[in-house]
């Protein structure tokens, strides 16, 4: 079973029961999930600015458990920090968390599965899959 990467978006689906969430099934079926270190920084953020009560919090930790969480290091630093000059160079721009998502899924070879793949298109290597409109 190979394991993919799934993106804050799509996760935020997911947890939300948001409709769009359906369309993502067929990408999601039939593999191991991840999220990288930095979808979890921002699902707990999404919690406090929500300020999401205890209840739901220990539901999203919950949620949490079903997916494999990958953390950083050196090697993903690096990529992180390459992809950032690289598009700094070309005169373009990747939000931090998103060059810290797509460096993961560099590190470890794997596909992204994202809502948003504007985001990632700059980044040539990344193999990216978003649900057909």
């Amino acid at each position: 079973m190979a394991t993919v990467l799934v993106d804050t978006d799509v996760v935020s689906f997911l947890i939300k029961g948001d409709s769009r969430s359906l369309a993502y099934a067929p990408l999601l079926q039939g593999h191991s999930l991840a999220l990288s270190f930095m979808t979890v920084a921002e699902l707990y953020q999404w919690a406090a600015v929500r300020k999401w009560g205890a209840r739901r919090r220990a539901q999203l930790d919950q949620t949490l458990n079903n997916y494999l969480v990958i953390p950083e290091d050196i090697d993903m630093c690096r990529i992180w920090g390459e992809l950032r000059a690289e598009q700094q160079v070309a005169g373009r721009t990747i939000a931090p968390q998103d060059a810290w998502i797509a460096a993961t899924a560099l590190r470890h070879n794997l596909a992204l599965i994202t809502h948003n793949a504007d985001d990632y298109r700059s980044s040539a290597s990344l193999e990216i899959c978003t649900a057909r409109p």
